[in-house]
């Protein structure tokens, strides 16, 4: 699975005391972090970089609602955290932003990393319709026109493939592991991974296939199914075993499968490193 490119953590602070306890929590190894006192300034690199932006950090502040207007009219949507300076105070009802938005209060700063895991998290979770307030949405056509944007997807996907190698492995939703769904939930996804896989041992040694985001999308499932590695020898031996019977039906040699072990290799090792970088770094 190929690296994502760097990402960068986009501030918009107007109190040196909020700037420096970002400089202060931000957590320097996953991403590089870039903010600004100036709104101007803030638009203006967001239109030159927005699509290698991870999350937005908004301090709450009067002009903070011609700024989410600005995002809305540019179509830039990404996952965002919006700090409100103010203890004790509360914001206006919300979503401001977006619904997958977080807030967050300054005297809790010291969440930095983990809130911006979960604005990651909970963005890229969501279509790029439904992420937008229903109002908003109707009422800017360039956020209607911009969901099929390459620009966009390729950004989705590098904030998914971020969140697959760097912490989420302590924050996946337990309720959604394999081991906890039901009967039905069970066999729905096994026959998923079933046929990704399936597509992926058909697709393997062609130079044309899309063989990587196949087993992108199977290493995905598995990950936030919490499925274990024998798990998936037992979907490759089941498989293996059914195009071994189709092979004697039809009188031809079941040595080519024994290539097909290249593929589970690669699959268990591209799930085994998902696993392995995705643990708390301090464990």
């Amino acid at each position: 699975m190929a690296q994502s490119t760097a990402l960068t953590i986009c501030g918009l602070v107007y109190s040196p005391t909020i700037a420096q306890e970002l400089v202060r929590f931000h957590n320097s190894g996953i991403d590089e972090l870039v903010y600004f006192a100036n709104d101007a300034e803030f638009c203006t690199y967001l239109e030159q970089h927005r699509h290698s932006v991870a999350c937005l950090i908004l301090e709450w502040a009067e002009t903070t609602a011609q700024i989410i207007k600005y995002l809305h009219h540019s179509a830039t949507l990404l996952p965002a955290v919006i700090v409100f300076p103010e203890q004790g105070a509360s914001l206006p009802v919300g979503p401001h932003y977006h619904v997958a938005e977080i807030l967050l209060s300054a005297v809790e700063l010291h969440r930095l990393n983990q809130v911006i895991e979960e604005a990651i998290t909970a963005f890229v979770k969501l279509c790029p319709g439904c992420a937008v307030p229903p109002h908003v949405m109707f009422r800017m056509p360039a956020l209607q026109d911009s969901s099929g944007q390459d620009p966009q997807h390729r950004l989705s996907q590098k904030l998914k493939e971020r969140l697959g190698y760097l912490g989420v492995y302590y924050k996946r939703d337990t309720q959604f592991f394999f081991r906890r769904m039901s009967s039905t939930e069970k066999r729905r996804l096994l026959d998923e991974l079933r046929a990704i896989y399936r597509t992926i041992i058909l697709e393997y040694f062609s130079a044309e296939a899309k063989t990587n985001e196949h087993i992108d999308e199977f290493v995905s499932k598995a990950f936030f199914a919490d499925i274990s590695v024998s798990q998936v020898i037992e979907l490759h031996v089941e498989l293996m075993d059914s195009f071994a019977k189709q092979l004697k039906l039809e009188g031809r040699s079941e040595d080519i499968l024994l290539d097909y072990r290249l593929t589970l290799i690669d699959v268990i090792a591209h799930l085994c490193e998902m696993y392995r970088r995705s643990i708390p770094r301090e464990v």
